[in-house]
């Protein structure tokens, strides 16, 4: 058993009981009590206090009901005899209270105090439950289940302040319930640290004496199985690990651990239980009972296949089971004796028992004839339905045996089993109601020369052990599968639901479970119920009136969830009813709630030192136990660390995302080539590095750049936004996009180089794709570095998907990029998107491509809706990877807006194409940016002609801006500088950037374009 440790006592605290004598005395005036005062005597005081019981009060409830005989004192009566040795001439008085606080057994180390103290103190039957006598040892130890003392003046009642005590729980082994509590008493100056070891040996001492009466128990059974044998009804068995050859060991568990639910639910039954290799075997569940009144049952397995000509079949499943006269009719044999090996629990008994019941002379090699067998082989408790043999003989009892509870005699008179009655003679031959030999009959299965017979018993048992062993098994179920079913996601709230979802119903009949808004937000809350919230209510059914999801939670000060976190463990609260601490909180609430639930663990949400809420469970029945709460309280443990795990996550994911949006685009700026849309999803389980981005270019183009970098998290996030702003300034200098895919590869392997020691999150890779689309020519130049390839939406509706060079992945260095230029008609759509949209491990790309043809064979569709269409019907439902998506509609300029010259490189011509750009101006009603065209043109094709080479063309585009170019074949280019006051020239590009809004240089594969734009309210 697991106990926690006692309370340690305050720093300081005087062991004679003056210490807290004047804070009592404070609490008791009603003054506030925050220090110098243990936790648990707080708590103790607060809850007398609340029931309204009077320090002053010196009579005490006696019951004259008690049981004088029962487990508990017939279990602690050897050990108080010889304590009372141990203690012989001290003040020291021991006493041995049941679960409910009633003493039953008194003992005095000096047997003069018996005369001098109060009848309460010194005869059985008064009762100490601290609802009834306050603060004391027997009260608090049950109150708190642990280890307790008490001093002097931590007692509530004025009659105990000259005393002190020390008290202890007793449980019994099997079922981890409370049976009572043993208390030594003693004067307050008479503290000795030793009497916490003594306390601690004497319960376990009453423990194992508990122990030992369930497994007196099992051996009663097992004698009665024995003497029995076949005249009862019941078969002689061997235990199972005696048929290796025809059971496998692993079969063997399956078979008792399907015995222990048998005999856990306490009746008569006949299951077949299927074996992994297919073969069935039939679980046959009898009621027993000895002599000495001990009742149990016993679980025989029939083993079809084995040594048998046909195939055993019981007609009946459960309840009603038929005499095992009608498996067969014919005459059972005798058979020879089967040798044991040594060691063998049915050996150990040191006798032998014939076929026919009757005892024989204990046999030096061990051997037992056919019948003789045992139950299980793991240990003496009984949990798993086995015996131990304690090197006695097996005897009948000496008495009447029945095997439905029924009178017989054992060994050589009348037997009665399942309602019939036989005779027997010494041969163990039987008679009775036309059965047949051997009480109902041998069957084919227990034929002579078969090596084993195909019958043997599994395991003998009372229910309640059956019940409890059954019990500890399922808390080792739920355990497994919280290990595996608790923390799926990284959801704080889904984590919460997950722990409900586990413990109801099989731990708990409804879970609350309330945590701060700061938790969920992915932060540590800093005071935890300042901000807590209903987050989970999970149960059997609803309608019961608990707090609903979302409100507020405001606990009490003496409510079990807020001791919980004051003691940082799980607070018990087996009856509701006489919780004070629990209905002080909100009487009106709760007492709506008691007409639903009856019990409460509360168990606060701890992990890693960060207290993240409360969970608590609540019984409409049956009480908890301390198993119970072990186990909450495991579960609860197991769940924050998923909780606290989540919440790390949600803050970091957060945080991440965060700095996405701060890179990412926060507007798609103005330009008239094409109509955008875009989506960006990011992954469930962690933030990658996804962007795309619309940049406006020279010459009314526009660049579409969708990317993709390798990874997920803060550094993903991080690289994304330095890759976005590179690629960006790189599309702004007019770089086609195979170079600026080249100069982003640079780049990359720059900053993998760049790491100073080379165990970064591991090499940065990324994919990428840039397309330019010129409305001019209504074509589009695009290149790609492994990125998936766009998609491309006709007007007619037809997809393609065009044939674009893959390209290495940006990072690898050395390769280069080729791009291809395709026709895109005016109204067409381009579609550009990472891979997470098409990728996923349980979707083949090729179907998953398909689905994205079909989402965008609708070329009516505006942007938006497309983009809306794609993800509904072509993304994954749960992404593991970030999701860019950008569709672009495109539109052509109007060739009426276009203006084009060509001249050969004379400067007498510039003044003819000056003029005739004048009047295309006037045409075009733009009468007041002429003035400074006019100046930026002038400027321009006299340096084309001065400084360039021929031809010389004209390039006027009129959409939201005046677009002025001017293009030779030089690749030389002209910089802006500044002029001395004694220079002639260089003023001429000072004049261009100061009337143009932008201007810059664009390289085509032979020549320039040296272009400048004007707004359209230049004057």
């Amino acid at each position: 058993m697991v106990r926690s440790g006692e309370e340690p006592k305050p720093a300081g605290r005087a062991t004679d009981g003056t210490g807290p004598a004047r804070l009592r005395e404070r609490f008791l005036q009603g003054e506030q009590v925050d220090a110098g005062v243990r936790t648990s005597i707080l708590n103790s005081w607060q809850r007398c206090r609340s029931l309204g019981l009077s320090p002053d009060t010196s009579d005490l409830p006696y019951r004259e009901d008690f049981d004088p005989g029962g487990r508990i004192v017939r279990a602690a009566v050897p050990v108080l005899d010889r304590l009372q040795d141990a203690f012989s001439g001290s003040q020291v008085n021991i006493s041995v209270a049941d679960a409910n606080g009633t003493v039953l057994l008194r003992r005095f180390g000096d047997p003069a105090m018996a005369r001098s103290l109060p009848a309460i103190q010194r005869v059985p039957g008064f009762v100490f439950a601290e609802q009834v006598a306050g603060t004391n040892g027997i009260g608090l130890a049950l109150a708190e289940r642990q280890l307790i003392r008490v001093y002097g003046a931590e007692h509530f009642a004025e009659r105990s302040q000259g005393s002190a005590c020390v008290a202890m729980p007793v449980r019994d082994p099997l079922s981890g319930r409370i049976e009572g509590v043993l208390c030594f008493g003693y004067p307050r100056g008479f503290e000795q640290p030793a009497l916490s070891a003594a306390i601690r040996r004497a319960a376990e001492n009453i423990e194992r004496r508990l122990l030992g009466q369930s497994s007196a128990h099992e051996r009663a059974l097992l004698r009665t199985y024995l003497a029995t044998g076949g005249e009862g009804g019941l078969r002689h068995g061997v235990a199972l690990d005696a048929l290796a050859d025809v059971v496998h060991p692993r079969d063997q568990a399956i078979l008792r651990e399907k015995a222990a639910e048998l005999i856990s639910c306490g009746q008569r039954a006949a299951v077949e239980v299927t074996l992994p290799d297919g073969r069935l075997v039939t679980l046959v569940s009898r009621p027993m009972a000895s002599s000495s009144g001990v009742r149990g049952f016993a679980i025989e397995a029939v083993l079809p296949g084995t040594a048998v000509g046909e195939a055993l079949v019981l007609p009946y499943q459960a309840d009603e089971l038929p005499d095992l006269a009608a498996f067969s009719t014919a005459p059972r044999p005798a058979r020879p004796p089967i040798t044991l090996p040594s060691g063998h629990l049915a050996a150990a008994f040191g006798a032998t028992v014939a076929p026919g019941g009757d005892r024989g002379p204990a046999e030096a090699a061990g051997t037992v004839p056919a019948g003789g067998g045992r139950g299980g082989d793991r240990g003496p408790t009984g949990i798993d339905g086995t015996v131990t043999a304690d090197g006695g003989t097996v005897t009948a009892d000496g008495g009447a045996v029945t095997a439905d509870g029924d009178g017989g005699a054992a060994g050589g008179g009348r037997s009665s089993a399942d309602g019939g009655r036989g005779t027997t003679d010494g041969a163990g031959s039987a008679t009775g109601d036309g059965r047949g030999p051997a009480g109902g009959g041998g069957t084919a299965d227990d034929r002579a020369g078969s090596p084993f017979p195909a019958r043997g018993l599994v395991m003998v048992g009372e229910p309640h052990v059956g019940a409890y062993a059954l019990a500890a098994r399922r808390r080792l179920e739920l355990l497994s599968e919280a290990s595996t079913r608790i923390g799926t996601t990284l959801d704080v709230r889904r984590t919460a639901e997950e722990l409900a979802e586990t413990a109801v119903p099989r731990l708990a009949d409804f879970v609350t479970i309330d945590l701060p808004d700061a938790v969920l937000r992915g932060e540590e809350a800093a005071d935890p119920l300042a901000d807590l919230r209903r987050t989970v209510l999970h149960g059997v059914r609803e309608g019961l009136p608990f707090t609903p999801p979302g409100k507020r939670i405001d606990f009490g000060p003496t409510a079990p969830q807020l001791r919980c976190l004051t003691r940082g463990e799980a607070v018990l609260e087996p009856d509701l009813k006489a919780a004070a601490g629990w209905l002080a909180q909100d009487p009106e609430h709760t007492a709506r709630l008691l007409d639903h639930v009856h019990s409460l663990i509360a168990v606060p949400l701890l992990a890693r030192g960060v207290v993240l809420g409360i969970a608590s469970f609540y019984r409409t029945g049956s009480s908890f136990g301390d198993d119970d709460r072990s186990l909450a309280q495991e579960l609860a443990a197991r769940a924050a660390l998923s909780i606290d795990n989540a919440r790390r996550y949600t803050h970091e994911r957060t945080m991440v995302l965060a700095l996405q949006r701060r890179l990412l685009p926060h507007g798609l700026p103005d330009q008239d080539a094409v109509e955008v849309a875009h989506r960006y999803l990011p992954a469930e389980s962690d933030v990658g590095g996804d962007w795309y981005d619309v940049i406006p270019l020279s010459g009314a183009r526009v660049g579409l750049l969708v990317g993709d970098v390798v990874g997920h998290g803060m550094l993903s996030a991080a690289t994304m936004g330095r890759l976005r702003t590179a690629a960006r300034s790189f599309a702004e200098l007019d770089f086609s996009p195979d170079e600026v895919l080249t100069h982003l590869d640079n780049l990359v392997g720059r900053l993998d180089r760049e790491d100073p020691d080379g165990k970064g999150a591991g090499v940065i890779g990324a994919t990428c794709l840039y397309a330019v689309y010129d409305p001019t020519a209504q074509r589009c130049l695009m290149a790609r570095a492994g990125h998936p390839p766009p998609a491309l939406v006709h007007p007619d509706g037809t997809v393609s998907y065009p044939d674009l060079p893959a390209g290495p992945p940006l990072g690898l260095g050395g390769l280069p990029f080729d791009a291809v230029e395709i026709d895109v008609p005016e109204g067409s759509q381009l579609v550009l998107y990472t891979d997470g949209l098409i990728e996923d491990r349980h979707r083949d790309v090729d179907v998953v491509l398909e689905q994205l043809r079909a989402a965008l064979a609708h070329p009516e569709r505006a942007p938006e809706d497309t983009c809306q269409a794609v993800l509904d019907t072509v993304a994954p439902v749960h992404p593991h990877d970030d999701i860019a998506l950008l569709v672009a509609r495109v539109h052509a300029l109007d060739p009426g807006r276009i203006a084009a010259w060509e001249l050969p490189a004379d400067p007498a011509l510039v003044g003819e194409v000056r003029a005739s750009a004048m009047r295309r101006l006037s045409d075009w009603g733009l009468d007041e940016t002429a003035f400074a065209a006019e100046l930026i043109l002038s400027e321009l094709i006299t340096n084309a002609v001065r400084h360039g080479t021929g031809p010389i063309r004209v390039r006027l585009l009129y959409g939201r801006t005046l677009i002025c170019e001017v293009s030779d074949a030089s690749n030389t280019a002209p910089h802006l500088r500044r002029a001395a006051s004694t220079d002639e020239g260089g003023r001429g590009l000072f004049l261009v950037a100061q009337l143009s809004q932008s201007w810059g240089t664009r390289y085509l594969p032979e020549g320039k374009v040296i272009w400048a734009e004007c707004g359209l309210d230049a004057a």
